[in-house]
Order: structure tokens, then sequence, then C-alpha cells
């Protein structure tokens, strides 16, 4: 039996046959050309069946993954009408005198390169797509047909990675599961596999060989673990693992309708946090109370331009219409940081995590934010509307956002546009100033969500990205606690209501602390929702002082 482990994307725990996913690597040749007029027309040529290949391909895969999945393959269009990349090409081919396989080849690699030296896991990531582009491109001009894949029943799929056109070409009912040498979790393979609930490890690395195909295997979508040729006693104690996990998702489900509420009689919310509105189904499906974190920023990252007003509506009147009266908090964009955009053309800056971001971003570019403002004062008519304001440091920066808003509604006033007049302004506590100054910009929001993510490393002073960090202070250190212990008290002084949004919220083993200090909301992943309920369900909080004295956050 071999084992080898990676990271788990989605869970489950299934067996099957290892297949590789075989591909036709095209080979090009560096060659100079006599004609180059002929050359460029074999480029033009090349672009116009990629473009149309890409159509179908969307349309296939808005019936698998739904609109906003199969986005991909809008995003690999504008790739291949990127006017930059085809001056690359041109150039090239025109200037330098190369072959067209050649000059496409070169301008991607020069562009993966770019990609790869960004911030943005989002942009890192569009490297797949570069190369899809670029080998369906070469695949045309060089005038070969596309390999066809064909998979057994069963079938745990193996491949260094997966682009998304050979991900939305395999008959996923045949699909058990997929595991990659490399990739990550905003990878397509990742999100191919949540949306269609397909167990999945990435980042598996080298010890993934092609001279395991055929082999029979087991996956382990919870813990990351591929089991090849394993023995009886392991596929015993999996099965066991997998009838237990079954049963854990059965009993929750009975959960669905029950409130979030302790032995005491303690209540909390329970609201769950998106990225887009694929999620939605997944919201609904998990009983969440609403949404407490949605993530506007990826509207911005799925685009190469600034989304339009109405483009923001459209995805705003959609959740807020889909949630039905409930409670639904948008958070405004929060670009930098990690999440750089080229089309944004931000400086670079030395560090850009306590850099120009979110609120200070907006702020610095008013028009900016104010299509923002407008497209969500215009959608808040179709439901229960918050705003939620990130990366607040100080009171005057939610005094200026107001006063955008009130300029915006003049402007929806001009143009006869209704909207409600019952929106919650709330900001996000994810600096050690938000915490210490709450008291301050409580007085001024509608409520508080704790974003412990940021909070905790601009707290401890580490880098949540670097993993060699890790081994640095204990988890979720006290002082983390204490903060998020003074915003909890100050927002209740000032009768407003305070949550938690970032990943320390799904904590099982911190939801007494979290209950004791007085949290009214809690915002995680829809699919943690309910076994939280759970946990919040079997506790007794009675005794909160001495719950606190146990964390460190009373004396």
């Amino acid at each position: 039996m071999i084992k080898l482990k990676g990271k788990a994307v989605f869970g489950g725990i299934v067996s099957g046959k290892i297949v590789f996913y075989s591909r036709d690597e095209s080979v090009v040749e560096k060659r100079k050309i006599d004609n180059p007029d002929i050359e460029l027309q074999r480029y033009e040529y090349a672009k116009s069946c990629a473009l149309s290949q890409l159509n179908e391909l969307y349309n296939i895969a808005v019936g698998d993954v739904g609109k906003n999945d199969a986005g991909i393959f809008l995003i690999q269009q504008m790739l291949i009408n990127d006017i930059d990349f085809n001056k690359a090409v041109s150039e090239l081919i025109m200037q330098e005198h190369y072959n067209a396989d050649y000059a496409v080849a070169k301008t991607a690699r020069d562009f993966s390169q770019v990609f790869s030296e960004m911030d943005s896991d989002y942009i890192k990531e569009r490297s797949a797509d570069l190369k899809d582009v670029c080998d369906r491109l070469i695949r045309h001009i060089q005038n070969k047909s596309e390999n066809s894949f064909n998979v057994c029943e069963r079938a745990i799929i193996c491949a260094d990675d997966l682009v998304p056109s050979e991900t939305v070409r395999l008959d996923k009912s045949k699909v058990a599961a997929f595991c990659t040498c490399y990739g990550s979790s905003n990878s397509h393979t990742a999100i191919l596999a949540r949306t269609m609930n397909i167990p999945a490890i990435i980042g598996i690395g080298n010890g993934l060989l092609e001279s395991y195909n055929g082999c029979e295997a087991v996956v382990d979508g919870y813990s990351g673990m591929l089991y090849i040729e394993p023995d009886a006693q392991t596929r015993a104690e999996l099965e066991k693992k997998r009838i237990h996990e079954a049963k854990k998702k059965e009993l929750l489900k009975r959960l669905k309708g029950k409130k979030n509420i302790t032995i005491d009689g303690t209540e909390v919310k329970l609201y769950a946090n998106i990225g887009g509105l694929s999620d939605i189904d997944s919201v609904i499906e998990n009983d969440a109370g609403g949404i407490g974190l949605f993530r506007s920023e990826f509207l911005y990252l799925e685009n190469d331009d600034f989304p339009d007003e109405e483009y923001q509506f459209y995805n705003y009147r959609r959740v807020l219409e889909q949630m039905n009266g409930k409670r639904v908090i948008i958070r405004t964009m929060d670009i930098g940081a990690d999440k750089n955009i080229s089309y944004f053309e931000l400086e670079k800056e030395q560090n850009p995590a306590l850099g120009l971001r979110s609120i200070r971003l907006c702020l610095e570019r008013p028009e900016m934010f104010k299509t923002q403002l407008r497209a969500l004062l215009r959608a808040s008519v179709y439901g229960r509307l918050a705003i939620m304001l990130p990366m607040i440091t100080d009171v005057e920066e939610i005094r200026r956002t107001k006063a955008l808003i009130e300029e915006t509604k003049r402007q929806l006033d001009s143009r006869n546009q209704p909207y409600s007049n019952n929106i919650e302004l709330g900001v996000m506590i994810e600096t050690p100033a938000a915490a210490i100054m709450s008291d301050r910009l409580a007085q001024e929001a509608d409520f508080f969500s704790i974003g412990t993510n940021d909070l905790e490393q601009y707290t401890l002073a580490m880098d949540r990205h670097n993993l060699r960090l890790e081994s640095y202070g204990p988890d979720h250190h006290t002082a983390l606690l204490r903060l998020m212990k003074i915003a909890c008290d100050n927002a209740h002084r000032y009768g407003k209501w305070v949550g938690i949004c970032g990943e320390f919220g799904g904590d099982m083993s911190f939801a007494e602390v979290f209950l004791a200090m007085g949290i009214d909301e809690i915002s995680v992943a829809p699919s943690v929702i309910l076994p939280l309920r759970s946990k919040i369900r079997s506790l007794d909080v009675s005794g909160k002082e001495e719950i606190l004295k146990k964390y460190g956050c009373a004396d």
C-alpha cells in the first residue's frame, strides 16, 4: 500500500481506479519565416476557431456548474482578445519574423511570468487559463485535433493539474474523485469539485506517478489522503469512516429549521460567507440565517475591467432576491494587499498589506466607489441589505463614506431610481486600532463584524500566508480574544450588534468563548453552519465569567 498526502478540497471517501489524464503536448519549434503576412493570417484563423470552441465549452459548462463558474471560458475568450497579448504575438510575427505557434508560446510564457509575480492568488491561477488558451491556439495553428479522453466508471482522475477545458469535457457521472500534483484551492479543478460535490485532493506533489495508472485506490477527501492499493484493514477503516461521516450528515440535516441556541438559552445567529451567486444554493441548502459576508471584490477579480453599475446591480439584486428577506451583508470591495488587479494600476508598495487597500482605496477613488454604492442602493429595494466597510481604523472613514452615500442617494433621486432608507451600515474590526477605538466607531456604525484573519495577523505581527511562521505563537493568541472582547463590549454599550466573519468563527473549540463574550452572529462557510449549530446546541454558557477567565479574556 502507498499513502500520499495532499490538501483536501472537498470531503468524501470514494474508491475507484486511478486514471491518469493523458494529453497530447504540442511540440513548438522556433523558426524564422519568409512571409509574415501569411503567418499572421494563420494566427488570426486559429483565434477564430479557438473563440468558437470556447463559446461551445461555455454553453456546456453552464449546464454543469452554472453561469458563474462557467464564466472561466468567457475569461479565456477575453485573454485571446486581449490587446496586449495580440500586440505581442503580432510583433513577434511581423517584426521578428517568427512562426506563429512560437510567437504564441513565447507570449504566453512571458505573460505567465508576470502573473506568477503578482500577489493575488486569483491572478496567479489565471496562468492555467493562459496555458489552456495557448495550447488551443497552437493546436489550430498546427492543424491538430483535440485529444479525446474517455474514462471508465468510478475513475479517480489524476494529473499534474487540470485546465478548465479538460475538466468540463469529462463525463462527471463516471468521475469518483480528482487528485492533482499541483494546483490550489482557487484552481478550476477545486472549484468544479466543490460545485459538483466530487471528493478532491490537490497539491499531492511529485509522488503521484503515472505508473500508478490502473491501480485501485481510495480517496479520503476529509483528510487529504490517497491510498493506492490499500490493504484490507485500511479499506475496512475507511469504510467505517465513510459510514460515520454519512450518518453525521444525515443527523445534521435534522437540525434544519432548528434554533442556534445553547442549553442555557443563549441564542446566536449563524450566517454564511460567500464569494458570488454560485454559492447561494449551498447557503440555502445548509439553512443559513442570512449572508454575513458577500465578498464583492470577486466581481472585480473576475473581470478584466471595472465592473459597471448595471453588472454590479444585477449581482447584488440576485443575491437579495434569492435570500428572500434574510439579511445580506455585502462588504464593499476589499482590493489591495493580496488581492491586486492589473487594471486598477496600483503602484507597487513595499508592504501592500499595510498600504492603499480596501476603504482607503475606495475613498481615494470616490467615483469608482460611488459606482458600487449606487448599485448597492438600487439593489436594496429587493431585500434586506446591510453594507459593510472593510479595513476601518478611524471614525472619519465612516463619516466620509456616509457623505458619499448621501451624495449617491441624491444622484439616484435625480434619476427617479428607488432605494431603501433602512440599510444598516457596519464596519469590520480587523485591525488593533479598530478594536481599541471601537467605543467611538460604535457611535457611527450600526454593527461590527470581526474579521479575525487580518485582526490576528496585525495583532501578532505575523503574515498569515507565511507557512514558516505557523510554529510561532499559540493558535488564536489570547491577545486576539481580548481585542474581540473589547469590540464586543463597546458595541453592546451603544446598543449595536457584533458578529464574526473570519475563519476563526468556524473553530468549534472556541464556540463557547464567542458566546460567553456576547457575539451575536457568526458567519462561516456554508458547509460549517449545521456542524456549528450542533456544537452550539450542546453548550452551556451560563457560567460566562468562568469561561472568559479560562480563555484569558477576564481577570
